[in-house]
């Protein structure tokens, strides 16, 4: 039997990826609730189970695509295409983080339980099916980040704002379409041979799409600040988001990094300020009523 390697099973549950799970966090942000103890602990809860339920579904991708992996640049190190974790470590990896999820979630918030596990089904249809009809695989990726959003909703008990709906959608559009952009240029002839999704798009196909869906971001989050029911400063955010996006697009140019977003997020210091800065400035327009 293989020995245990550790290490190398955190690093087949992507830490690193966690940070998308922060769109949890957007409910309680954005109803004025974040001062609320109670609701932020829920909250904290929530994001705690939706890390495990993701690390679950990244666990079963990279058994299923273990052979596909290996042929990948840069996929073939994960831990169970590289050899450092065996299948079968892999499957009672994830048992034990399902176990887990279904007995704490269903304890605390049977809703919240029925998302995350909407959420474990929709992936594996992703895994075997979805993921290999175009446009239907960025939007499933997407379906995931509104997921994230509803689960704060539910833990914060509160309707979340059409608004807000509407600026995840695109948001997570927006990183898909990158996603798959930086997965074109980075394998280039041999792309079809990992990802067989990949011989549908073209970069200039995806750059006609983000035509679209960029400024629609933009857009989207103005129109939501000018009616925000706090109040019109939230309009003080706009060149927040504004920077964001043309950070991530110049990133994309220079470094093609979009294949990895969770990158953008921790590694870029001009990007990460930004978004510090983005929150602290909504924290005081919603809290403390500039």
């Amino acid at each position: 039997m293989k020995k245990l390697n550790l290490k190398a099973l955190l690093l087949l549950m992507r830490p690193k990826q966690w940070t998308k799970n922060l769109f949890v966090f957007g409910a309680i942000i954005f109803s004025g609730n974040f001062l609320n103890a109670r609701l932020v602990l829920m909250n904290l809860f929530v994001f705690a189970m939706f890390c495990l339920t993701s690390s679950s579904v990244y666990v079963f991708n990279d058994i299923v695509d273990a052979d596909k992996d290996r042929k990948h640049p840069i996929k073939k190190y994960r831990p169970i295409a590289s050899g450092k974790v065996s299948k079968g470590q892999g499957i009672i990896l994830d048992v034990i983080l399902l176990i887990f999820i279904i007995t704490f979630t269903s304890i605390v918030n049977i809703k919240i339980l029925i998302l995350l596990m909407m959420y474990v089904v929709m992936n594996i249809f992703y895994s075997f099916i979805l993921k290999n009809v175009v446009i239907i695989d960025v939007m499933i990726i997407t379906a995931g980040f509104v997921m994230r959003l509803a689960s704060g909703g539910i833990a914060t008990s509160v309707e979340l704002s059409p608004w807000i709906i509407l600026c995840t959608i695109l948001l997570a559009l927006f990183i898909a379409l990158n996603k798959r952009k930086s997965e074109i240029i980075s394998m280039k002839e041999n792309r079809t041979k990992t990802r067989k999704i990949l011989e549908e798009y073209s970069v200039e196909l995806i750059d006609k799409m983000l035509t679209i869906v960029t400024p629609s971001i933009l857009m989207a989050y103005c129109l939501y600040t000018f009616s925000s029911i706090q109040n019109r400063s939230m309009m003080i955010t706009i060149p927040f988001v504004l920077y964001g996006i043309f950070r991530y697009e110049y990133l994309m140019e220079k470094a093609n990094i979009g294949g990895k977003p969770e990158d953008i997020f921790t590694k870029d210091m001009p990007f990460l300020v930004n978004i510090v800065c983005w929150f602290l400035v909504v924290i005081i327009v919603i809290y403390f009523k500039l």
